[in-house]
């Protein structure tokens, strides 16, 4: 099959199994994923309730009622709302838009929301990134004469909410092909329906790619099928044409190169979650409308000063988090990591979970105290799911959600100690021991003289590379050093390798990596995985391999 593959599309072997590897087995696969066409995208009728919510909001159109556009505070959620806030006020002055205070009112549809809605007379609610679970609420707000329409990709419970319509292809119930869309994703949906039934301009959804695009990296869904499409779309409107809120958080952030995925996620993605996690969330809806390039630039200028601030309180509460588990034997020895600390800024505890698992690799929860509640963020490790370890653990919360590998969740202070104990009973359970280890995944041993400018450039048309379409990682054997290896900032190593039985040698940046500097000798064979990229300097445009691993021979 590789064979066959690599003569039919006239590319590497080594290039077409890792096409294979990742489902491409055909001439025709091989050309929708080199060449993908927004004509590619599925009917939003696909859908459950696609027709009743386009039959609802055109009626609120149609009859000038209120429509609040309401979404959830991270970059799923401002992304959602700016897209379908913008789309709906091409065809209605009665449109606002809505995002709750992580402080006052916490994640999801909240009363102090429906009580704003009911007082100011809106008909409509939509709710993006967030509402599956808001069974209680949906109902309160019938009962005040507000239809909601739900946008959601999270996992409902076993009652869904009484709504008009719920669109979540995460629904038991819903055939829509692709499972895995972001709040956004599923916003965009809908307004390609919209645009349908309104019978505008064909194009005109296809404007908002940049923000879908920015929404899919930030909140790591599987960059495949239908997800693959708008991210190679919205990434060539990021890099072409950006709406001037993006145009200037890609500024501040100094992406100098094409924005890519990673771009996205280290750049653009945290800046616009700033605003959220320190202030109000507003701030950066206000910045995804902006009209113009210079009050763009004025507001993400706040932006970024809240993202200044969210890094040290990050470093700060990160380095207490990792020094509370290094001083306790029992969390040491224990399988899941539950912290909690009733001074810990909420806006920042989800990164802290995620920087716990960098430094001991397990199912992580940190808590802290919110308005009488603790509330916590939970980050997982590859493999497991957090999402059902939590529901295994129900009877503590007051409420929680999310999916496989993130979730919230909000208890009582005094269930903390209770649910530690019963978080840590359900992953001793169910994890395998193998997902208690950090892994590297090959695609595959290669020799140096495989590789090339050519053999990167096929490779760089597989992306946008993200979770379900990784970037490919190779590996090579046999290594040796050729010159000195350079030390960088007593962290990094820069050196040049060769590989027995070859005249060709290659340099490589080794991050991180400095403890390698003394094993790496002429004469101390070694074997290492890494990723290939292109290193530009002075004009100049080598082959570099980025390591990722190395092992002593």
């Amino acid at each position: 099959m590789v064979a066959e593959l690599a003569k039919a599309i006239n590319i590497n072997p080594v290039l077409a199994a890792i096409l294979v590897q990742r489902g491409v087995h055909s001439f025709e696969a091989a050309k929708s994923f080199f060449r993908p066409e927004l004509s590619m995208l599925h009917d939003p009728y696909l859908m459950q309730d696609m027709d009743r919510a386009v039959v609802r909001i055109m009626q609120a159109i149609k009859q000038e009622e209120k429509i609040l556009v309401y979404g959830d505070y991270d970059v799923d959620g401002t992304t959602s709302v700016a897209m379908m806030f913008h789309f709906l006020s091409k065809v209605s002055n009665n449109i606002e838009y809505y995002i709750p205070d992580r402080y006052k009112e916490g994640y999801g549809l909240s009363q102090i929301s429906i009580d704003y809605a009911t007082k100011e007379k809106f008909h409509l609610i939509i709710t993006l990134d967030c509402g599956i679970k808001a069974v209680d609420l949906v109902q309160g707000a019938q009962k005040q004469g507000i239809d909601v329409v739900i946008c959601d990709h999270h996992r409902p419970g076993k009652v869904m909410p009484p709504a008009t319509a719920i669109l979540d292809p995460a629904r038991p119930d819903c055939a829509y092909p692709c499972k895995a869309l972001s709040g956004c994703g599923v916003g965009f949906k809908l307004i390609q329906a919209l645009n349908d039934a309104l019978e505008l301009e064909p194009e005109i959804p296809f404007d908002y790619l940049d923000l879908v695009a920015v929404s899919i990296a930030s909140d790591i869904v599987p960059i495949v099928d239908e997800n693959r499409i708008l991210a190679y779309f919205g990434l060539q409107k990021l890099n072409t044409n950006p709406r001037p809120g993006l145009e200037a958080l890609i500024m501040l952030a100094a992406l100098k190169n094409r924005v890519d995925i990673s771009g996205i996620v280290f750049g653009i993605g945290p800046r616009i979650n700033a605003a959220g996690r320190l202030d109000h969330a507003h701030q950066s809806v206000d910045l995804l409308l902006a009209q113009d390039l210079d009050h763009a630039m004025q507001k993400a200028a706040k932006v970024n000063i809240k993202n200044d601030e969210r890094r040290d309180i990050d470093k700060r509460i990160t380095e207490e988090a990792l020094a509370m588990i290094s001083e306790d034997s029992s969390m040491l020895t224990a399988k899941s990591t539950v912290l909690f600390k009733s001074d810990w800024h909420k806006g920042v505890i989800g990164i802290v979970a995620s920087r716990c698992i960098e430094h001991f690799y397990k199912p992580t929860i940190i808590l802290t105290e919110s308005d009488g509640k603790v509330t916590g963020s939970a980050r997982s490790v590859p493999g497991f799911d957090i999402y059902e370890a939590i529901e295994a653990c129900k009877d503590c919360l007051e409420q929680f959600g999310g999916h496989k590998y993130a979730a919230g969740l909000t208890l009582r202070l005094e269930n903390v100690a209770l649910f530690r104990q019963n978080f840590e009973k359900v992953v001793s359970e169910y994890i395998k021991e193998e997902q208690r280890t950090p892994t590297l995944e090959i695609d595959m041993d290669v020799t140096l003289d495989r590789l090339s400018p050519g053999f990167l450039d096929v490779l760089h048309q597989m992306a946008p590379f993200g979770p379900g379409n990784m970037q490919p990682v190779f590996v090579a054997k046999n290594l040796h050093l050729v010159g000195t290896p350079k030390l960088i900032k007593d962290a990094h190593l820069k050196f040049n390798v060769g590989q027995n039985g070859s005249d060709k040698k290659l340099e490589v940046i080794a991050f991180g990596m400095a403890a390698f500097l003394p094993s790496i000798t002429k004469n101390n064979p070694f074997t290492m995985a890494f990723t290939l990229e292109k290193n530009e300097f002075q004009g100049f445009t080598t082959l570099q391999l980025r390591a990722r691993d190395i092992k002593m021979e």
